[in-house]
């Protein structure tokens, strides 16, 4: 955990009844995570790993993958090009509507 005093016996914390977790803000910032980034999470070992990632990997085109991606891609969009990009997606969802 780089720099960070979390102690000899880690940090716990309590999941909730949706499977959520906090992650305190300490760890997050160690980790370089920040609101709104893609965290990849995995099973390794029987250890749950949460990794922050720029890309998504190649190939995965699930829809949770796509949001992901989708709102990592819009944190450094201009406002202009934004309202252009939900003009667009209005668009689609009114003429997919129309199906």
């Amino acid at each position: 955990m780089g720099g960070l005093q979390v102690g000899a016996k880690g940090i716990y914390k309590i999941m909730d009844d949706k499977g959520r977790v906090l992650i305190p803000r300490q760890l997050r910032a160690a980790a370089g995570m920040e609101h709104g980034d893609i965290i990849k999470l995995g099973v390794q070992k029987g250890i749950v790993m949460a990794k922050k990632v720029d890309l998504i990997e190649v190939g995965d085109q699930s829809p949770q993958a796509v949001e992901e991606y989708v709102f990592a891609a819009v944190k450094t969009m201009e406002k202009q090009t934004l309202v252009s990009l939900a003009a667009r997606l209005i668009a689609l969802i009114e003429e997919n509507s129309k199906v």
